[in-house]
């Protein structure tokens, strides 16, 4: 069996430092907000080149904490690509504001070029979500951006050392948003998340709001919450950290891999946009025989997942939007067409071609 994604075999590529680390943390006594959340900040932070870092609870707590303490609100709108994972939406939605949504482009990411037309009096915000591991136009975005005087959240979930034109994704907006959920590129082994930041007063806000609105314990300067990222998860993710570069080659070459053998003319492979690069955080392909094809692929040992099969517009817990099926045309037809390949650090050679050779017996 093919797993889409083996979390395992990651972890035994550094089991031993993993392990040493966390017996280090347990025996130290200090479990929260410690040591080894001070030291991952500061070197994530030079990772990814902002100036500050916030370690927080977990992606959508970055999300919805950013726009919290920009100060957006009910009667505000933010625009977001049709196709995000709905997680994105809720960032929106949990401040009482109304998501704006714009169609992908043929990278699968929002199509910077419609972004204008749907700007308002009340736009206030652009969340660029940096989709499977590649990051959006953001020249474009940010001079809309600068253009209508609008905050920029991105949300890097996905794209953790991603860049546009040599930038690291992240550092464009006023906020980068971060994701170390366990099949991240630098996951953790449970929940976490952080934004990054050159504001030195928003990432003071961002400390004080994820401590139950507290600089000082029992000091309580706002109404705040508890997100904050633990000495476990921060350990664990130093070390991660270190192998980052190493674990996004290892998926660029898997992916070479995938996109010069996989030749069956069913398949639509994924496309990189010029300037940017990718981490391939997933694999997306594109049939629209997708529901055959998974079917096909599980008979044969290899598993999938689909990235994502409901559009945020059409979800149960959206139906207060009031949007309709075919409101959003291509996010829908994705919804319909998308299946993301098995694609993780440690996956062999030989696994690859089982995969690209199953793929391209599909339909024949």
């Amino acid at each position: 069996m093919i797993m889409a994604n083996n979390l395992k075999r990651q972890y035994d590529l550094h089991a031993d430092e993993y392990e040493k680390k966390v017996l280090d943390i347990l025996r130290s006594g200090w479990y929260v907000l410690g040591p080894e959340v001070d030291s991952f900040e500061k070197e994530w932070a030079d990772y990814i080149g902002s100036d500050y870092c916030v370690g927080l609870a977990s992606g959508l707590d970055a999300l919805w904490i950013s726009f919290r303490l920009l100060d957006i609100k009910k009667g505000d709108e933010v625009i977001v690509c049709s196709n995000a994972y709905i997680a994105c939406v809720m960032g929106i939605t949990i401040n009482g504001a109304t998501p704006v949504f714009v169609e992908p482009d043929k990278y699968d990411n929002m199509d910077a070029d419609k972004i204008e037309e749907v700007v308002t009096e009340k736009t206030k915000a652009i969340l660029a979500v940096h989709l499977y591991g590649q990051t959006c136009d953001m020249t474009k975005i940010m001079s809309v951006a600068k253009k209508y005087n609008l905050r920029v959240v991105e949300d890097c979930a996905q794209s953790h050392g991603n860049h546009w034109n040599g930038q690291t994704a992240g550092t464009f907006g006023d906020v980068g948003c971060f994701s170390f959920y366990p099949s991240k590129g630098c996951g953790a082994f449970g929940d976490a998340g952080c934004i990054v930041t050159n504001d030195p007063e928003l990432a003071r806000k961002f400390k004080v709001f994820r401590n139950y609105g507290s600089e000082k314990r029992y000091y309580n300067q706002m109404v705040g919450c508890n997100s904050r990222l633990d000495e476990l998860q921060a350990g664990l993710l130093r070390i991660k950290m270190r192998y980052l570069d190493n674990f996004n080659k290892e998926r660029c070459k898997i992916a070479e891999k995938y996109r010069n053998e996989i030749v069956n003319p069913l398949i639509q492979l994924p496309k990189v946009r010029p300037g940017a690069d990718s981490s391939w955080h997933q694999f997306v392909i594109h049939c629209s025989k997708r529901d055959e094809l998974k079917t096909y692929l599980e008979e044969r040992g290899i598993c999938t997942l689909i990235h994502y099969p409901i559009p945020p517009h059409l979800a149960e817990a959206y139906r207060c939007l009031g949007k309709k099926k075919g409101d959003f045309p291509i996010a829908e037809k994705n919804a319909a067409e998308v299946l993301s390949l098995p694609m993780y650090n440690g996956m062999t050679e030989e696994e690859q071609t089982m995969v690209i050779e199953a793929i391209n017996s599909f339909g024949r």
